[in-house]
């Protein structure tokens, strides 16, 4: 039977120098995409050993092959997740999942709604099948309640979804996690279907090449 839900994602704690203090959330989302992208650089393997040893197990992707690798990657989460709501976005030669949260969890909970075990049950199966990746999983939320609360409850949904994708076999060494709080809306926080739009969870695939 057709799979008709979506899927969150996972998140840990994250660094945030500077932006406690800072009124401007502009300034705040940059010093977190700052952070973000430090820990994407360690989810390819540099400056964090158990990335290190997964890499070395796996092998890394080179030239034409990294292309075609995550081609086929990106066509069978296609296939496998039409329908279910999860958007599949390719960005160079990485691939982002867009997962909708307001479908994933409760309100105010960080438990997933066990309906959609079987999209995250596909999602595991086809990163299993391609294991010369890694992945950043983002949790995100509106601006309803206070930042400290929506920052905490991105991470505890976000770590969540780890945890679940790792029950159905993902390594851990690959996934590393972060809660984005309210500050990367995709769209202002104006109205309840921006907001809607704006819980989520994003997954963000890399290839290992190097």
């Amino acid at each position: 039977m057709r799979k008709t839900l979506v899927i969150g994602t996972v998140a840990m704690s994250i660094a945030l120098s500077g932006c406690a203090t800072d009124p401007n959330n502009t300034q705040k989302g940059a010093g977190i995409g700052a952070a973000v992208g430090a820990l994407l650089g360690k989810a390819t393997g540099d400056n964090d050993n158990s990335r290190l040893v997964w890499g070395a197990a796996v092998g890394a992707l080179a030239g034409g092959a990294i292309g075609r690798y995550m081609d086929n990657q990106e066509q069978e989460f296609k296939n496998e997740l039409a329908g279910t709501g999860v958007q599949v976005v390719r960005e160079g030669d990485n691939l982002r999942l867009i997962m909708p949260g307001d479908i994933t969890f409760a309100t105010n909970s960080a438990a997933v709604n066990p309906s959609i075990d079987p999209v995250l049950k596909d999602v595991a199966k086809i990163l299993n099948h391609y294991p010369k990746t890694v992945l950043l999983v983002e949790g995100h939320t509106d601006n309803t309640g206070s930042e400290e609360y929506n920052l905490q409850l991105s991470k505890r949904r976000a770590q969540s979804v780890k945890n679940l994708l790792i029950v159905d076999g993902v390594n851990a060494k690959r996934l590393t996690v972060v809660g984005m709080g309210e500050y990367q809306p995709k769209v202002p926080n104006t109205s309840a279907a921006n907001r809607r739009e704006n819980r989520r969870v994003e997954l963000k695939i890399q290839p290992i090449t190097r």
